[in-house]
């Protein structure tokens, strides 16, 4: 793995931050656990949920497990605040589990980045709703949310 600037780059402006999360958001949508992990720093510290998770490899492993769990898992993240090299949001994802139950998940996520751009830090709280198929929200195929499908405010989430 490399450790490829990724800008943008802190300090983040409104522009810049914005950015940011959409290719954050972009990047868990192709459910790469490879291709994300490129984003943080080799020692990046997490904590989601109550699992705390240090380093690239960590991270690897930590979202090959979610997205063997996590099935059609689509995510939608939207820029909450931004100071200086640090970056909140908010987000909700839909899954569903191998024996056919949805889930939309909610959660906020704390971000703080290196002068490369990599993420040092990510803090995320996330609670599970259990829906039924038919609320679902997320219809868009596999992969990048399109830029026209309706973000969380829109969505009234």
């Amino acid at each position: 793995m490399t450790d490829a600037a990724r800008p943008p780059f802190p300090p983040f402006t409104r522009e810049s931050a914005l950015e940011k999360v959409r290719l954050a958001e972009d990047a868990w949508n192709t459910r790469d656990p490879g291709k994300v992990a490129l984003g943080y720093t080799i020692d990046s510290h997490w904590r989601n949920r109550a699992e705390f998770i240090d380093g690239r490899e960590a991270i690897v492993a930590f979202l090959t497990r979610k997205w063997r769990r996590e099935l059609e898992y689509r995510l939608i993240k939207e820029l909450w605040s931004f100071d200086g090299r640090r970056i909140a949001v908010r987000f909700a994802y839909e899954c569903h589990d191998d024996s056919g139950t949805w889930f939309r998940s909610y959660g906020n996520e704390n971000w703080e980045f290196d002068d490369n751009g990599l993420m040092l830090r990510r803090h995320a709280c996330i609670n599970d709703l259990p829906i039924e198929e038919s609320e679902r929200l997320y219809h868009w195929p596999l992969g990048r949310r399109p830029d026209d499908h309706p973000g969380l405010s829109d969505l009234g989430l």
